[in-house]
């Protein structure tokens, strides 16, 4: 400890130690011989100098001590000693580096967390289409290849799903932004997934402008549209329904929606559908929800900067829109290109 503090305060030794000589050799340049007043003038700067390394190195004691003994306790470190504003700096800069440090494993720790429960709700999950595909092979009779494609395509929105959470940690180097035909997207999204719709008798109806283009990117806000297709599909039961895909202008955005004719949301899940692992009534109705749909797609729009808005009413069906901001609208000639939704009512 004694060993440290002199090595922290040698220079200031040194410099002290420098000083009375200099002040010593002004006085023999200048005449003064008096050898017992130099020696008297040396002897009282040496005691004044380790009178206050004394003073300082008492005040630094505890200081010193907690920093050279080994600590078994990250509180044991941060309790507050200090005698002096340097050390107070320094436990202050401490507990700032501690609060960094908490926060960064805590939102490992919710990371690593949500990639193990999504993985054991996927796990879960893919057993249903497995064991059915199983099924079909053990049957001695013709294989169904309309079931079967069924089940692939469940396989498919899966590994898709877990691909997708876990390309999320590291999405700004995934990313690439660009102009995009949204109602060209969502034909194809729509093409996509049509097993879907024949297997549930639903019917898809684009109510889009032909030029409605936006800035995004174009992989993540596919799966975005997928998801809400899926879900939209998913909680419609009865048969000869539709999905609508619509889009509308207000004075700062131009909003993109995806409205479904099915069950509905109760109003108590709405705020906590974009949670992660939220299933709600709906998700305990059908069995097959892991809740990292609508996660997934809050997360993704939110950082590309686009807004994600849920509205639904028991029994009559819940409308999913996403909200882009209004210069994202191509202009031409210097004009902007409104969207009229009721300029068209295609249904694929």
């Amino acid at each position: 400890m004694f060993r440290l503090f002199l090595k922290e305060h040698l220079l200031f030794i040194i410099f002290q130690f420098s000083l009375v000589l200099f002040v010593m050799l002004l006085y023999w340049l200048d005449g003064f011989r008096n050898l017992d007043t130099a020696v008297y003038s040396i002897v009282i700067s040496i005691i004044l100098t380790l009178t206050f390394l004394g003073t300082l190195f008492v005040k630094k004691y505890t200081f010193y001590k907690k920093i050279l003994s080994i600590p078994t306790q990250l509180e044991v470190v941060l309790q507050r000693s200090a005698q002096s504003p340097e050390i107070k700096q320094v436990e202050n800069y401490l507990q700032h580096i501690y609060r960094l440090y908490q926060k960064e494993v805590q939102l490992l720790y919710a990371r690593q967390n949500r990639h193990l429960q999504f993985m054991n709700s996927w796990v879960h999950q893919m057993k249903t289409p497995i064991s059915i595909l199983e099924l079909i092979a053990q049957n001695d009779e013709q294989i169904d290849s309309k079931s079967v494609m069924e089940e692939m395509d469940r396989l498919k929105r899966g590994l898709e799903a877990v691909l997708m959470n876990a390309r999320l940690d590291t999405f700004e180097e995934d990313m690439q932004i660009e102009r995009i035909d949204l109602k060209q997207l969502v034909k194809e999204v729509v093409t996509e997934n049509k097993r879907l719709f024949i297997g549930k008798h639903l019917f898809p109806v684009i109510s889009m402008d032909d030029d409605c283009m936006i800035t995004s990117d174009r992989k993540w806000i596919r799966y975005v549209i997928a998801q809400f297709v899926t879900n939209a599909v998913k909680y419609t039961f009865e048969k000869n329904k539709k999905v609508y895909f619509e889009t509308s202008i207000e004075e700062k955005q131009i909003i993109f929606s995806v409205r479904d004719e099915g069950i509905g949301i109760p109003a108590s899940d709405i705020k906590r559908v974009t949670k992660a692992f939220f299933t709600g009534e709906n998700g305990r109705k059908t069995g097959e929800s892991t809740g990292m749909g609508l996660y997934l797609a809050q997360e993704i729009c939110s950082r590309l900067g686009h807004e994600i808005d849920v509205e639904s009413s028991i029994g009559q069906g819940t409308t999913v829109s996403i909200k882009f901001d209004r210069q994202e609208i191509m202009k031409r000639g210097g004009q902007d290109v409104h969207i009229n939704t009721g300029g068209s009512n295609e249904s694929i």
